[in-house]
């Protein structure tokens, strides 16, 4: 038996057209998909069929899925397979591309697949590349990291198998080695390309790429804007604070994050500069980080605005922050109209930077908020639910504006206070 694919010739026209059955005076005609050319696990036509070592022929999208979801049985036969390698069947490729071209316009050829790369061919790329490295064979490298990239850029599988046989590190190493070579720039702008697909890289990854030589080109391209790098360096301190320490000593590398912003990577590796080094603040300030951070939180979109609270939130840590925050008159406005357009994330984050400059501040950032009417969004919010830490400093808040409101006659106290009657006590 084969599976059936009802087509309809509709009249007048030169090309048959696969269609759902729509009336029954239009001509039929029925396709019979052969049994052998069907996939096992879909029935469907097989595109890229491949033998696993059960002898069982598979599409081998559908296969790579059974596998990839930690079966390692033929889930035909059920047997344990003894390994999940996969050989393309090409004879039923052929029959099945000659079954296409027979039935003419009615069915799309099933073109040739490329095959992926094996565990064997990633294996030998890798020990190429790691022995034109350690000798300085800049050609042979360039050779191979660009053979590298075709394959990777071909197929995710190829992505997965150089990851697992440890392409990362020897990526690494590469960029280590040609890092203090000036005409090896497009080598290392290629290997950062590929470094993007290979996280993580191991501690000893890890420890080529924060040299001092290595760090001080990934930030040589941080300051051309190149994307990869941005990413790089993100990923680079979110996998140990001692990252942060040996970044900061790089020349330029404060200008680089504030020029780049604008890539949520840089404005991630800004807040974990901050956060983990308190005192590179005084830097970024002198660079206009608020100005360019508040500018983000105006049109951006909601995970470049929680980047953008977070970094805030982290400068309003110190008392040159708070005060360089209170000084950008779009900050209580923005953070007032964005109280409940954002997500629970983003919110913890404002509430805090809210906070912060109100409870340290000379009573003006509570009027201006009471007036941008911030008192009955935070009611809301705090109606609504939220973290029990983000509670409180609402809470907290509404305790500061009820005070303002009744000692300055800001407003008519009487509707705000019976709202505010219902608020429940931080516990």
């Amino acid at each position: 038996m084969g599976l059936s694919l009802r087509m309809r010739r509709r009249g007048g026209a030169k090309k048959d057209i696969l269609t759902p059955a729509i009336s029954s005076s239009e001509e039929e005609e029925e396709i019979v998909i052969p049994s052998q050319f069907q996939c096992p696990i879909s029935y469907d036509l097989m595109k890229d069929p491949v033998i696993i070592a059960s002898g069982i022929t598979y599409d081998r999208e559908n296969i790579e899925k059974w596998f990839e979801s930690g079966n390692q049985t033929c889930p035909v036969t059920n047997t344990v397979l003894a390994t999940l390698e996969q050989t393309p069947n090409h004879a039923i490729r052929r029959m099945i591309q000659e079954w296409c071209v027979a039935k003419g316009s009615s069915l799309d050829r099933v073109s040739t697949p490329r095959v992926p790369i094996s565990s064997h061919q990633a294996i030998e790329i890798c020990g190429k590349l790691l022995s034109a490295t350690r000798r300085g064979d800049h050609v042979v490298c360039v050779e191979m990291v660009e053979k590298m990239k075709r394959l990777v850029q071909e197929s995710e599988r190829n992505t997965k198998c150089f990851k697992a046989n440890g392409v990362g590190l020897v990526l690494c190493v590469c960029f280590n080695a040609f890092s203090e070579n000036a005409n090896a720039s497009e080598l290392l702008e290629d290997v950062l390309l590929l470094l993007t697909w290979m996280f993580p890289i191991g501690s000893e990854g890890q420890a080529n790429l924060t040299s001092t030589t290595s760090f001080t080109r990934i930030v040589g391209f941080l300051k051309s804007g190149d994307q990869n790098a941005a990413f790089l360096v993100k990923e680079l301190l979110s996998l140990d604070e001692a990252n942060v320490d040996k970044l900061a000593t790089i020349n330029g590398v404060f200008d680089a994050l504030v020029k780049s912003i604008r890539d949520s990577s840089s404005l991630t590796s800004i807040f974990y500069m901050i956060s983990a080094k308190p005192e590179t603040t005084s830097r970024f300030m002198e660079l206009g980080l608020v100005n360019s951070t508040v500018e983000m939180l105006v049109d951006s979109e909601n995970s470049v605005c929680e980047k953008a609270l977070l970094v805030l939130d982290a400068i309003c840590e110190s008392n040159e922050g708070r005060t360089i925050v209170r000084g950008n008159e779009l900050v209580m406005p923005i953070l007032v109209k964005k109280i409940l357009k954002i997500s629970e994330f983003a919110k913890k984050s404002l509430v805090s930077v809210m906070w912060k400059i109100c409870k340290t501040g000379d009573g003006t950032e509570v009027e201006e908020a009471l007036r941008l009417g911030a008192f009955k969004k935070l009611v809301v919010m705090l109606q609504v639910g939220c973290g029990e830490g983000t509670k409180e400093k609402v809470t907290e808040l509404l305790k500061m504006m009820n005070r303002h409101m009744k000692t300055n006659g800001f407003v008519d106290v009487s509707d705000s206070s019976i709202e505010f009657m219902h608020l429940k006590k931080p516990s």
